[in-house]
Order: C-alpha cells, then structure tokens, then sequence
C-alpha cells in the first residue's frame, strides 16, 4: 500500500511554498525519517522526511511547483528498488576494498553545508563550532551553530563520524548553502588521531597556530589577539602543551599574561616623557558587531526615519496589584507551577485595552491601514546577542498563569538561541520592561510596522496626595510610544490611561468590566 507524502502544515502567515528540491528521484530507496524533499516558504525552508521506509514510488510535485499546506507531493511505495541501498553498499565496500591507500577512519565523505537561508536573509556568521577536527560525534549531533540576523541555526552531523577539515571558522561570513566542512562516516577521535602525523592529529586541530614553542588552538589564538596577551606567559594544559580556550580564559581573569610595555627611544621617547603621565591601563577591543546587532540597529534607525513617532507617559500606582501578587503568589506558584510576576497582569491589561482602541492594536502597510481582529503582543526579551522580541499569541483568551508560562519559556529559548523566526514575527503591538534593570523613566522605539509600543519602568516609592494627604506609594510611570500618522494623541493618552486605571483596581480585568 502507498504511503502519501505531504507538505508540512504552513504558518497561518504562509500562504504556500515552492518545491525547492527533491533528494530522492523516482525509485530510489528510502529509510523512515529520511530528508526526501524542501519547500522554500517567504519566510523558512520547510523539510519533509519520509513517513515510512520504501521506495519513492510517485512524484506529484516537481522541483520549482507551488504547493499548498498538506498537499500531496508524492508517495511511497513498500518494498526496496533495484540497484537501492543494499546494492550501494556492497558497491561502496567494493571499492573501499580497492582503495587501499585509504584510512581505514576515513569512510564515506561528506560535505558539511550551512542550512538554506530565507529570501530575508542574505548571509550568516559562524558563531561556533561545537565539534573539533577528529572529534568523534553521533548523527544529528550539532557541529556548529551559524547566526544569521534573526535567529541561530544550528548545523547537525550528517552521520556517525567525525570532522576531516573545517573549512569555515569561527567569525566567518558564509552564504545559504555554504560549505562549512568536510565529515567522514566511520570511527573518529583515536582512531583518526592514530592515522595522521602527531603535527596534524586530530587533537592538535586542523587550523592550529604555533607562536614561538607554542601551540594554540583555533579558539585560544582569537581570544589571545582579543585581549593582546604575551603566549609564552600562558600554560597550555591539552595534548603536548597545546593552549585550549580554557587556558587563555584562567591567563585573562588572572592577569597573567600581559604583554610588557616596550620602552621607548629616541625621539619618541622625548615626547613620551614631554606628555602627562597617564596611570593604570588603557584597554580597548574591537569585535565585529552581529549579526544581529546590525539588524537591530538598522530597523531602530528605520522606526524613527519613517514613522511621525511621539511618546506619552503617566504613571500608575502599583499598590493593588503587589498586594495581589504578595496574597496569592505562594498559591499561585503551588498550582501552576510557575512564579506570579507583573508581566501577566500589564498583558492582561493591554490586552483589554486594544480591544478598546484598535487603532493602537493596527499596523500601516504602504497605504493601507490593517486592522486585527486579535491581539498578538510582543515581550521584548534581552540577550546576550541582542534584543529579541518573540510574540504572545490571542493573548486576550490567554490566563495571566498561561502569560507568565509563555513569557519564562521564551526568555530560556531566546537565551539559548533556540526561538524561531515564526516565533518572532505577527505581533500587533510590543511590551518592554526597562524595570528590569532600573530604568525609571524611557522613550521605547517603535517596533515596524506596529503602531504603538509600552514602556514598563522601575517601581519607585514616591509621596503621593491620595485624598488630601501624603501618602508613600509604590509607583511606575509608563511610556506609549505611538505613530502619529496612524493613532491620534486622544486616542493614545485614553489608551494609556486604561491600562492605568485597569491595574490600579485588576478586579476589573478579572470581571471584565
């Protein structure tokens, strides 16, 4: 009986793809699991893996068709074709056995490739490599991530094995499809290690640099020309005195390996004695700017060059929603297994209010104005690449447990560089809490193309007139930032003034009133 193939079920903002590339051709054998065909989305490219082992019996959808959500691509017959696996293997061990001159470590070779980038996304940087030369590694294990300027993709081995070559190292700019390495199926580490000469084993790394009677690895050579330390002050602790990463690190929190000052002669050094003395050092580095970063920067430049942004501020009093959380955060805890904060409760409160005013829940495309019938907030997440702001789906018939849940779970993610682009793109309006590192008062950037965005701050004890007398009361102030072409400062002040008044009595988010 055939077994259908089908396309993945698409994003709700993916209309269709395109057949990017089938890996089987029609009678070819496949195992369960097996990548048999991509399709190229506008935003990811999608794999599809073999529901079942067989033969490819059918394809439906041919290299460069457009297909839809589940379409039918092709099918998969029972059995093994003529000339399949079976037969290529004993094909391949014949001609190994030819092959004498070959290592017995080096079996089938491959080529490590970086993933197919998006149309968005032109090039990536080699952020690590996780596997070294000779190092033995399992299939699907990941040998390098490469970060590209909206999320990091990681590189898994193709099979059981180990690296023969990197050809692309840490810091370099590689395109979609580029080839990363060189991968051999079969045995790794001793074994590679015992067939090359000790200057190239696979402990002392493809690319190793020897400085004077040192040895350093790729890592530790970039670390050392970073920080301009002195390699002969430095102990090596891998194989033969080799300096791993570890090594320069201890050498840098120590301060051991500074480089000593040259004196000076001549003339210089009349000019040196004629200029003040400057006491302690004066460091500086220079690192390329992300991946990442660069996007940031460019789409913050680009809010505040097309959009008429303003920014409103209030503040609101905070003392009934600590009083809330203090009552019930042990319970809470308790049943949902998760830590009552403030965010759930400023989601809940925006939430309500951009049903209220929708043209703060909005977005400008070209000409036209679109309006959402849902709203997808944004909670702006810091990293240490960079700011991030993954997105809080149908949040109005989320629960402030359901908030907290999603919020924890996309901070860990983002911090592991595991979200995904979907993750991170559709929101209709963004929250972001300076608070969190004491800000008490900001201007947030607009997140394009969303109209408007809010600014959590620090909560501050501040006196207060509350009816007729000085009171000390927890505090917040809060910023709407917001394009003027799209939201009227009516609307925007009404807009801030509802979430203040919403958290200053939630029971009113909890009786929808």
């Amino acid at each position: 009986m055939a077994t259908e193939i089908k396309a993945p079920t698409f994003p709700e903002s993916v209309a269709e793809g395109s057949v990017a590339a089938w890996h089987k051709k029609a009678g070819d054998s496949v195992e369960r699991d097996e990548l048999i065909v991509e399709i190229e989305t506008d935003k990811v490219v999608l794999e599809v893996l073999a529901p079942e082992a067989g033969t490819l019996a059918e394809v439906l959808a041919e290299e460069g068709d457009t297909v839809e959500s589940e379409q039918v691509l092709g099918r998969i017959g029972e059995g093994k074709a003529a000339g399949g696996k079976a037969d290529k293997a004993d094909a391949k061990a014949e001609k190994g056995a030819a092959k004498a001159d070959k290592p017995a470590a080096g079996g089938k070779q491959h080529e490590v490739k970086a993933p197919t980038f998006p149309e968005s996304i032109q090039e990536g940087t080699v952020a690590s490599w996780n596997k070294q030369v000779g190092e033995a590694v399992k299939r699907d294990e990941v040998l390098a991530e490469i970060e590209t300027d909206k999320v990091v993709l990681e590189v898994v081995a193709p099979a059981d094995g180990a690296l023969v070559e990197i050809k692309a190292e840490e810091g370099s700019q590689v395109e979609s499809e580029a080839v990363l390495a060189i991968f051999a199926e079969g045995a790794g580490g001793a074994a590679t290690a015992a067939d090359e000469p000790p200057a190239a084993s696979a402990d002392d790394g493809a690319s190793d640099e020897k400085v004077g009677d040192k040895i350093l690895a790729p890592a530790a050579r970039k670390l050392v020309a970073e920080h301009d330390l002195d390699v002969s002050r430095i102990e090596g602790t891998g194989k033969g005195g080799r300096i791993l990463k570890e090594d320069v690190q201890k050498a840098v929190k120590e301060g051991s390996a500074k480089k000593a000052a040259k004196p000076a002669s001549g003339g210089a050094a009349k000019a040196a004695a004629a200029a003040p003395a400057v006491e302690g050092e004066r460091p500086e580095k220079r690192v390329p700017m992300s991946r990442l970063r660069q996007t940031i920067a460019k789409r913050l430049v680009q809010a505040q060059q097309t959009a008429a942004m303003l920014t409103t501020y209030n503040e609101v009093d905070m003392s009934e929603v600590m009083a809330l959380r203090a009552q019930y955060k042990d319970t809470f805890a308790k049943t949902h297994d998760v830590k009552l904060g403030f965010m759930g409760f400023f989601v809940k409160a925006a939430s309500e209010a951009l049903k209220r005013f929708p043209d703060v829940n909005a977005s400008i495309d070209g000409t036209d104005i679109v309006y959402h019938g849902y709203q997808d907030i944004g909670v702006a997440v810091s990293t240490d690449r960079g700011l991030v702001v993954p997105v809080l789906r149908d949040t109005d018939s989320m629960k402030i447990a359901d908030v907290e849940k999603g919020i924890g779970d996309f901070g860990k993610r983002a911090r592991d560089g595991k979200l995904g682009i979907d993750e991170m793109q559709g929101g209709t309006f963004t929250i972001t809490n300076g608070g969190t590192f004491g800000s008490l008062m900001s201007t947030p950037i607009l997140n394009p193309p969303q109209t408007a965005i809010l600014g959590m701050h620090k909560i501050q004890d501040r006196p207060m007139a509350v009816d007729g007398k000085v009171e000390i009361r927890p505090m917040m102030y809060l910023a709407l930032s917001y394009d003027h072409r799209m939201i009227d400062g009516k609307d925007a002040v009404r807009f801030l003034v509802t979430i203040k008044e919403l958290l200053e009595d939630p029971a009113r988010l909890l009786l929808d009133i």
